[in-house]
This record gives C-alpha cells, sequence and structure tokens, in this order.
C-alpha cells in the first residue's frame, strides 16, 4: 500500500490516526528543526505554524526546502491571521500555500485529499546522498562509491534512515519507531541483528565500518 507522509509542527499530529484511502496510506508526525523522525517514503506534505516556539514558521520553511528529505514536499503555511503580506511572505519563503488555522485532521485531510494523484506523486524524494553512499528510492538501490550494496528491504530501511540521521546517535527504539516497527512489538536487542547484517553488507563494497556503536546508547552513522 503506498503511503503519503504529513507532517505538522503542531505537535496536535500526535494525536491524528492514519487514514486508509483509494488504496493509499495518509499518516501523521510531527516535523521540528530536526527534520522527520521516522523514515520518509513517498509523498510529504508539510504544514507548518506561522509561529513555532522555537524558530518562525518562515524558517522553518527554509529549512524544509533545504534538507533532502523534504526539500519535495509540498508546504502549505498555517497563518494566524488572513493577511495579503503574510501570505506573499510565506510563498517567497518557498511555501507552496497557505491556510488559515486553526486546523485539525478532517483540514489537514480535505487540503491533501484535494490534489490529483499526480500532483501527489510530484513530491516524492528520489535520491538521497550523504559523503560516499547515494541511495536510490525509485530503483531501491544503494551505493558506496558507485558500488552497489546488495541489501534486503529492511536493512536498505534501515541504512536510508541511519544516513538521513548523520552523526546522530540514535537510540534502539529510535531506530525501531523511525522504521515503523511497532506492531507487532519488536525486541530492542533485534535491532543489533540488522545493524549486524548491514555491516556485513557494507564491507564488501569498501564502506569500512561506519555504523559506530555507542555504549548503553545505540548506534550512530558516521560521515567524515
Amino acid at each position: 500500500m503506498d503511503v503519503v507522509n504529513i507532517f505538522l509542527t503542531n505537535a496536535a499530529a500526535q494525536t491524528m490516526d492514519d487514514f486508509l484511502h483509494g488504496g493509499r496510506r495518509f499518516t501523521f508526525g510531527t516535523i521540528d528543526v530536526g527534520g522527520p523522525h521516522k523514515l520518509v517514503e513517498g509523498p510529504v506534505w508539510a504544514f507548518v505554524d506561522w509561529v513555532m516556539d522555537d524558530m518562525a514558521g518562515l524558517e522553518m520553511c527554509r529549512r524544509l526546502r533545504a534538507d533532502p528529505r523534504t526539500n519535495a514536499a509540498h508546504i502549505t503555511m498555517v497563518l494566524d491571521n488572513d493577511d495579503n503580506e503574510d501570505r506573499r511572505r510565506a510563498l517567497r519563503a518557498g511555501a507552496d500555500d497557505y491556510m488559515v488555522g486553526p486546523i485539525d485532521r478532517t483540514r489537514v485531510l480535505d487540503r491533501v485529499l484535494a490534489a490529483d494523484p499526480e500532483q501527489q506523486s510530484r513530491h516524492v524524494p528520489n535520491r538521497f546522498e550523504v559523503g560516499e553512499l547515494s541511495i536510490d528510492m525509485v530503483a531501491l538501490q544503494a551505493r558506496w562509491a558507485g558500488k552497489p550494496i546488495a541489501l534486503p528491504p529492511n536493512e536498505f530501511r534501515l541504512l536510508r534512515f541511519l544516513a538521513e540521521h548523520p552523526n546522530q546517535v540514535l537510540s534502539r527504539e529510535e531506530l525501531i519507531a523511525g522504521l515503523g516497527k511497532h506492531e507487532p512489538p519488536i525486541d530492542a536487542r533485534t535491532v543489533d541483528v540488522w545493524i549486524g547484517r548491514l555491516r556485513r553488507a557494507l564491507k564488501p563494497v569498501g564502506a569500512g565500518n561506519p555504523l559506530r556503536t555507542v555504549r548503553s546508547l545505540g548506534y550512530v552513522f558516521d560521515t567524515p
């Protein structure tokens, strides 16, 4: 089933349940200065509040456009008031459109569903690169310095998630959540098995061991 990712800077996203429609699953999540906290697979829609706790919505919009995970996202600025100057500033910062808050799950879904499927597919990130690693999301192929890495689907997704958060220690629980592995519950030590398989796949292509274990904390994908 295809997935459409809907991210909100508003914490209310944490209470919004998935929605199934037309063979697609519309999922909700929060997004902040660090970007998405889960693996992004499929089209991305972001609803950015005009006023945020830690930065202005305009700056958040600029950061989303600079992030390879979200630079193709459809961004809607959620304004406090229907102000002409605020609209213009939002569009200049990179927003695709705007709406006046407050918003809820129904209003968000109405906005996303109003777009035709072809428009939604245009907001899918196709390629991601960090250091010697390149990941083609369309072909589901990862390469290290041009050499293909033989990976089963789970390890491919794990490598993507780690690479999308370089030089950041991620706990086992964060990796499980990032890959959407909630149901059925997974033992945290299963992550160690995933990491072992991933390391064995990286070694033959000359990647060495970019996956560092941080004792009692988790793992980190190191970049130069």
